[in-house]
């Protein structure tokens, strides 16, 4: 197949890419680099011959001519969490983008769409198992971006199949976000804020690839969303004790109280954001020790047909060698 991957000098899209390029399919990505990390992607892409094309989804006019002769495009580009931009910008990228891609797509008789969107959606905790019918309630300028971004997406379906996947916190060899943690933890530096019991359900890469290609066939999912999570769900508490046991190291025991630190955080906010000057601490950066993310799977194991298999022990573990393999660790 030809296929087209937008965002993909970003984590999920270039191991993605790779993936597929692998697999004997002709693949282009379009992706921007605007910071080490997507160049470094970028690099190690065009090194396995993947062709990379530098280009916005918010130029409109470059679109069609890139996907001339594509059958299905996976669409990951998206303003996420940069530091000192406009809120507009996310309106651009992950709204007007995501009309640009769709309207591109359809006028070059693309074969089908799949949409990453987020859990970011369902914005902070809700109460029990969250499913795909569950109330959205996006509490930042991201969440609330790609929520319209689904309705875009939706409206786009009688003129092209597409498919919905709101994507769980991704781990896994490529993946730089969650280096800074597995630093702490390893230099001992790290302390747990909160009780620890607030539920994550991320998601291994190879986990979610295999997701994304079943989406990619299957029939029965078109113009339908579905909630991608992990092998398991694990507590912050959890969630660190794994890592530590894979770095092999020990965890302070001690614990701080969650408020003063969103007290301060808030401060930060209000007194240095006007300034332009983006806050060593903020709340958003609160959300790994508050925020809690149990999901239901039963659409995704039955209707859409895939079960994660990577407990997260195995994933940290597999996470850890790439980072020791690079010398990050």
């Amino acid at each position: 197949m030809q296929l087209l991957i937008t965002g993909g000098t970003g984590f999920i899209g270039s191991r993605l890419a790779f993936h597929c390029h692998e697999k004997g399919n002709s693949v282009v990505v379009l992706g921007q680099t605007n910071n080490p990390t997507e160049l470094e992607n970028a690099r190690w892409l065009q090194s396995k011959g993947v062709r990379v094309v530098d280009v916005s989804v918010t130029d409109r006019g470059n679109l069609e001519k890139h996907l001339k002769g594509t059958d299905l495009v996976f669409h990951l580009a998206a303003a996420q969490h940069e530091a000192n931009i406009q809120n507009q910008r996310f309106w651009d990228i992950n709204v007007s983008g995501t009309q640009n891609m769709l309207e591109a797509s359809v006028s070059s008789g693309v074969k089908r769409f799949i949409h990453g969107s987020t859990i970011g959606v369902y914005g902070s905790a809700l109460e029990g198992a969250i499913h795909e019918g569950s109330k959205l309630s996006p509490d930042n300028i991201y969440g609330i971006t790609k929520a319209e971004a689904e309705k875009v997406v939706l409206r786009f379906k009688e003129k092209l199949p597409v498919v919905i996947l709101r994507i769980s916190e991704t781990y896994g060899p490529g993946d730089r976000r969650l280096l800074k943690l597995f630093r702490a933890i390893k230099k001992r530096v790290f302390f747990v804020i909160g009780n620890g019991e607030n539920l994550h359900h991320p998601i291994y890469i190879d986990d979610l690839i295999g997701a994304f290609l079943v989406a990619a066939r299957s029939e029965k999912v078109l113009g339908k969303t579905y909630v991608l999570s992990g092998n398991e769900a694990v507590t912050t508490q959890q969630m660190v004790n794994t890592i530590a046991q894979v770095l092999e190291c020990s965890l302070p025991k001690w614990r701080v109280p969650l408020m003063p630190f969103l007290m301060v955080a808030a401060v930060m906010e209000t007194v240095l954001k006007p300034l332009g000057i983006q806050p060593p601490l903020h709340r958003r950066r609160m959300d790994f020790f508050r925020k809690s993310f149990f999901f239901k799977q039963d659409l995704m194991r039955s209707e859409l047909g895939y079960s994660p298999t990577v407990t997260f022990e195995n994933g940290a573990r597999q996470t850890s060698n790439w980072y020791r393999e690079r010398g990050d660790l």
